[in-house]
């Protein structure tokens, strides 16, 4: 029997430590690493499609589950999203009169924009500037298409208007009006249109802002419109803007750019505007508002030294439609016996001076007509003046209740 020295012995027992801590370092690497979970468990770790992917790698380490918010899910919401609408925005374009060396009429290109289909009938939301002094308007589908189209109603105040085309054997798709009441500031909202001419684009962003009154080029304001980031080029006008449900919650119209160019401020008309005024659009061709019958004049520095006028801004009422509303609500015209004229203009002096309606300032015709806005035929306002008399008489003011009449049509800018 042979004997091992000591030394020999402490070497053996060494070789076997060193062996067994490899084999267990060596079974723990190719084992499954293990994750906690909130309640103390373990649990296998995530396969590598739910980590994060980033530039950190303590964050790419950190597990996502495979809901709502995993990688993939957003772009899957966007792909959605389009599939499901794009079939149903169309390019607008429009021909409008120009007139030749010979003063002939003859036709022009005009611009062109985006609409949704709302109706398989082939009725289509749009913006009215899109078809405004539009001769021909054509409406471009999907699939390229082409079909002549017909502006059956238009709204300036709000920037809307209603075209029809005859589809007819064909299937149309439709957008869904949901709702603008319930937005949020940071809800996610897409946007889908025809910029330069790029058909059916689609861009992606959030809504930056909600009720901002905006001032059109037609000195008029469109109230609470709702503000976005998603990127808005010329084309994209009439297009819509879509929650993640693929629903329009607004009509895309404007955008706020030095450049000219997308800057990250767009607005869009809300859809809670649209679903009030397109029934009207449709059948009157028209939106059939209030209005207080008068022949309303802007103050300006000019009528407001010579008149000697108390205040320096609100709207001379030069006349009053008589037998009308407005004259039976107590509001006065003015002098029919001295007529001042005033550039291309002839009105009356000594009228009431209107300052403001249902407590809001009205300062222009602008104003006027956004505090008129929603107005119907027949609702009563209260309308704050100033009375003067005679020219430099004493003021007084007064608040008297008015009936509204109805808008005659073309009384708009």
């Amino acid at each position: 029997m042979r004997l091992y020295s000591r030394a020999q012995v402490l070497l053996i027992i060494l070789v076997v430590l060193v062996s067994g801590f490899t084999l267990a370092y060596l079974v723990g690497f190719f084992r499954t690493p293990e994750t906690e979970t909130p309640g103390g468990e373990t649990s296998a770790a995530p396969p590598e499609e739910y980590l994060l992917q980033t530039d950190s790698p303590a964050e790419r380490m950190i597990p996502v589950s495979s809901g709502d918010y995993a990688p993939g899910n957003d772009e899957a919401l966007n792909i959605a999203v389009y599939r499901n609408t794009n079939e149903a925005v169309v390019n607008i374009t429009t021909e409008t009169l120009a007139f030749n060396w010979f003063l002939e009429p003859v036709p022009s290109e005009g611009g062109s924009g985006s609409g949704s289909i709302i109706d398989v009938r082939g009725y289509i939301l749009t913006n009215d500037h899109v078809v405004r002094d539009a001769y021909r308007v054509y409406v471009t589908l999907y699939d390229g298409a082409q079909y002549p189209g017909e502006v059956i109603g238009k709204d300036r105040e709000n920037d809307l208007a209603v075209v029809k085309f005859d589809p007819g054997e064909k299937a149309l798709h439709t957008i869904s009006l949901g709702t603008s009441s319930l937005l949020q500031v940071g809800q996610k909202v897409l946007a889908i249109g025809n910029p330069f001419g790029y058909d059916r684009t689609l861009t992606v962003g959030v809504i930056s802002g909600m009720g901002r009154p905006v001032r059109t080029q037609d000195n008029l304001i469109i109230n609470d419109m709702i503000q976005t980031d998603a990127s808005i080029n010329p084309g994209n006008s009439g297009g819509p803007l879509l929650n993640t449900r693929g629903e329009m919650i607004g009509i895309n119209t404007m955008i706020y750019s030095p450049s000219g160019g997308s800057v990250g401020i767009g607005f869009a008309v809300p859809v809670d505007t649209a679903r009030r005024v397109v029934p009207e659009l449709i059948d009157h061709g028209m939106v059939i508002r209030g209005w207080i019958d008068i022949e309303p004049v802007q103050l300006d520095a000019n009528i407001v030294r010579h008149a000697r006028l108390p205040v320096s801004a609100g709207l001379l009422v030069s006349r009053v439609t008589p037998g009308g509303r407005a004259e039976k609500g107590g509001i006065r015209g003015g002098n029919l016996q001295s007529p001042v004229r005033y550039g291309r203009n002839t009105f009356y002096l000594g009228g009431d001076i209107i300052t403001a309606i249902n407590d809001r300032r009205v300062a222009s015709l602008s104003d006027l007509f956004s505090v008129l806005q929603n107005s119907r035929p027949g609702d009563k306002a209260q309308v704050r003046l100033v009375r003067t008399g005679s020219l430099g008489g004493r003021a007084q003011e007064l608040t008297l209740e008015v009936e509204l009449a109805e808008r005659p049509e073309g009384s708009g800018f």
